[in-house]
């Protein structure tokens, strides 16, 4: 029998019925999707450090290095499992022809390496050690991705003097410098070929590379390395910050995804319980006689809630399916860069306990609805046969004082005054709806903006000069700037040299610290605590770092300062997401016995010019990265901003079927709740198109309001969880970009469009009703 009454129940509500299925169905679909993208990313992350065995220190050197006192203290340190002097001829992106176009425009370093032997192995497509014979080359998957790279095209070396080419083989997954944030990138020739490169172009760079017996003792193992005076002449990378950097790009969606799958829950959270009341009343009076017969009250919330069992349950589980089908699109990224891990169970149970936990978060809140249950009076119920919660709220408006609005507005603006408690889901779908379109397009939004360049620890400028390791570096960067003095076509520059420091941790001994200086007023970051650095006794630190040394705006730290301790005061805190975004900003000058990179900064008087001027310093001071703003970015989150835009087209496709699904629902039911009062309107000769027009016209109103808040929302509540989405990368206080043509304009637009023709399509059912049904029921 209860299975009858199921079947007659959905076949008598067949589109409520369908619209709730389809809810948690997405909602099954995308936390499966999400959590199946986050269990991916994990275990291939494992997979690739496993199978590659990435170091878990890192020491990268340019310059003069002693080896020889390298390998005799790592031997003499017991925690030292495997060690290895990894050997990189750094060439110029303008010598590097990947097609016909050369690679000066790239920010990427472009180191040549060979296989390593012991460990830090690069690998292929397939996940296997690459190996590659003379005139032949491996690639790297960014520029796969990037170029369109094929097996079988050609690279090619030229600076003028040595000519060379080479035929890609296999293209490279590279554990340390997989991802776009990172610009590091290595390829793999023979032994033979490095050597010839060593005398013909470029210059030498060093990883310093250590696996260890007790990884969890990496702290106290970079504190001795430190100490002990070795070569130190780069940045330090250790296990943990490889793991990150690799997670950042996917680790991201796959939480936007979860974030929008658990909105999509609430909304069916909400629809079920509208749809559950107006179920109930609907079936007061038989429910209180059922009641009267002394029918259990257990057995009656049964006989409703074996629908949404069923419904939740075979949704979840569809959800859980398909998003086995489409896993591919959300996972496609992660499988290029990192490769496949071998399936385990995990992989399919995690999915399909999301799922679970989805139907049971469904059928819980369902037992929590059929509490009214508890309030239902059998005498009450056969006297009134209403639930008594349809509240009027009387004497909003009044007719005789609207003269200037047509009586079906009018009437539509009055329902909506009069009835604002049942509007109120509809209103919620709204919100939501603009919601979970308007952040996607705004943070998308930010990350191309020229001013996400803040969040990179870098002012926004038009030029950026990046001057590498070279014997003769610092002789370079004089002849840079006093060159730039003398150019009549910039506006203005800033001059930046990082170079490391001695900071005094908490044990009393000494770590490392980047530290960048030069005057920050010029192309100032936005900060979010704080300010730049005014005097010398000042330094502002990362978020990273200002979180790693537990040091908050106005307490003070030491540093070692030409050899005596100088106490400074944190000035403010800014946000860095490039390459674990540890770094800190002082007015010191430069450490020249430990000097990392050279950067400077500068404005054109005609950015017209821009392409002239980047072709012209890149020859004058090759090699050299002389990039663009924009360029910049592109290069540096890419990978990102792609991912994201298939998220974003993904979140405008929801809300507007979110949006369709709701309104249509609602309007069905609210039309039919108000089949007497539609029969009397008819009868008093009101043209269909009018009493359509008052449906409309209360969904606008409706639409308007919501829009507002979804939009108040989005730019409030909407930066709030980005931030804490990026805070794990080193930006805890993301600003959006608005663009306010798509945000205030066009998604509106959109939503309108969509609401006006799914209300009009929702309410044909009015042309059934009259005066003459109405009285015969």
């Amino acid at each position: 029998m209860l299975l009858r009454m199921l079947r007659n129940d959905i076949k008598r509500k067949k589109g409520i019925t369908a619209s709730l299925f389809i809810f948690v169905l997405l909602a099954a679909l995308l936390v499966s999707s999400g959590s199946r993208m986050i269990m991916e990313l994990t275990s291939s992350i494992q997979y690739l450090f496993s199978e590659s065995k990435t170091p878990h220190f890192v020491q990268m050197h340019a310059g003069e290095l002693d080896q020889a006192k390298v390998i005799s203290w790592a031997e003499a340190d017991p925690n030292v499992e495997q060690h290895q002097i990894v050997e990189m001829v750094n060439i110029d992106g303008a010598n590097l022809f990947l097609g016909a176009e050369s690679e000066k425009n790239s920010v990427m370093d472009i180191d040549f390496v060979t296989q390593n032997q012991d460990f830090d192995y690069l690998l292929n497509l397939n996940s296997e050690m690459i190996q590659v014979n003379d005139g032949e080359i491996a690639v790297p998957v960014y520029y796969m991705r990037q170029n369109k790279l094929r097996i079988g095209e050609q690279v090619r070396i030229d600076n003028g003097s040595f000519k060379r080419s080479y035929t890609i083989v296999d293209f490279v997954r590279d554990a340390q410098m997989n991802p776009s944030v990172i610009h590091s990138k290595r390829f793999i020739v023979s032994p033979a070929a490095l050597e010839e490169l060593k005398q013909g172009v470029g210059e030498m760079e060093y990883l310093i590379e250590f696996r260890l017996k007790e990884p969890g003792r990496i702290g106290e193992f970079t504190q001795a390395y430190q100490n002990a005076g070795l070569p130190n002449a780069g940045p330090v990378v250790t296990y943990g910050l490889f793991q990150l950097l690799n997670a950042m790009t996917d680790g991201v969606i796959a939480a936007v995804i979860i974030l929008v799958s658990l909105v999509l829950i609430l909304i069916a959270m909400l629809c079920i319980r509208f749809t559950m009341l107006a179920t109930i009343e609907e079936d007061y009076r038989e429910i209180s006689v059922m009641k009267a017969i002394g029918i259990a009250e257990k057995d009656i919330k049964k006989l409703y809630l074996m629908k949404y069992v069923f419904m939740a349950g075979l949704a979840s589980l569809l959800g859980y399916v398909i998003s086995l089908g489409v896993n591919r699109l959300f996972v496609s990224n992660i499988l290029l860069y990192l490769g496949k891990a071998p399936a385990t169970l995990l992989h399919f149970a995690v999915p399909l306990l999301a799922s679970g936990l989805i139907f049971a978060m469904v059928v819980l809140f369902c037992r929590t609805v059929l509490r009214r249950f508890r309030s239902i009076s059998a005498v009450e119920a056969l006297r009134t046969g209403s639930l008594g919660d349809n509240q009027i709220i009387r004497n909003r408006l009044n007719l005789s004082r609207n003269r200037w609005s047509s009586v079906p507005v009018f009437l539509g603006l009055k329902d909506v005054v009069q009835r604002v408690r049942m509007f109120r889901l509809l209103l919620f779908v709204f919100v939501v709806s603009s919601f979970i379109m308007i952040v996607p397009i705004n943070f998308l939004n930010t990350l191309k903006a020229p001013s996400f360049i803040s969040y990179m620890g870098v002012g926004q400028s038009d030029i950026r000069i990046d001057l590498r390791h070279t014997d003769d570096v610092e002789q370079r960067y004089n002849n840079l700037i006093n060159q730039i003095k003398t150019d009549e076509d910039i506006k203005t520059y800033s001059p930046l040299v990082t170079s490391q420091f001695k900071v005094r941790n908490a044990e009393g001994s000494y770590d490392n610290l980047s530290v960048e200086t030069g005057d920050f007023s010029i192309f100032p970051l936005s900060y979010v605590n704080g300010n730049a650095p005014a005097t010398t006794n000042e330094i502002a630190l990362s978020d990273a770092n200002s979180s790693e040394l537990g040091l908050k705006t106005g307490e003070q730290l030491t540093l070692l300062v030409n050899g005596r301790n100088q106490v400074m005061t944190v000035s403010g805190i800014y946000q860095d997401v490039t390459n674990g975004g540890k770094t800190a900003k002082t007015l010191l000058p430069y450490n020249k016995d430990s000097v990392l990179w050279y950067v400077v900064s500068l404005d054109l008087k005609d950015r017209s010019q821009m392409a002239a001027k980047i072709a012209e310093y890149e020859t004058s001071y090759s090699p050299a990265k002389v990039t663009d703003l924009q360029g910049y970015l592109d290069q540096t989150l890419g990978g990102t901003i792609q991912q994201l835009k298939l998220v974003t087209v993904l979140a405008l496709a929801i809300g507007v079927f979110i949006s369709i699904l709701i309104t249509s629902l609602f309007l069905q039911m609210l039309v039919a709740k108000d089949s007497n009062d539609i029969a009397v309107l008819r009868s008093l000769g009101f043209a269909l198109s009018k009493i359509k027009l008052k449906y409309v016209v209360m969904s606008l109103v409706i639409l308007i309001v919501g829009v507002a808040a979804g939009t108040i929302l989005s730019n409030t509540l909407g930066p709030l969880l980005v931030s804490a989405i990026m805070s794990t990368f080193g930006a805890s206080n993301i600003s959006f970009v608005i663009n306010p043509v798509q945000a205030y304009i066009l998604c509106p637009l959109l939503l309108a469009g969509t609401i006006v023709l799914t209300a009009w399509i929702s309410i044909q059912s009015i042309k059934e009703t009259s005066i003459s049904k109405m009285i015969t029921e």
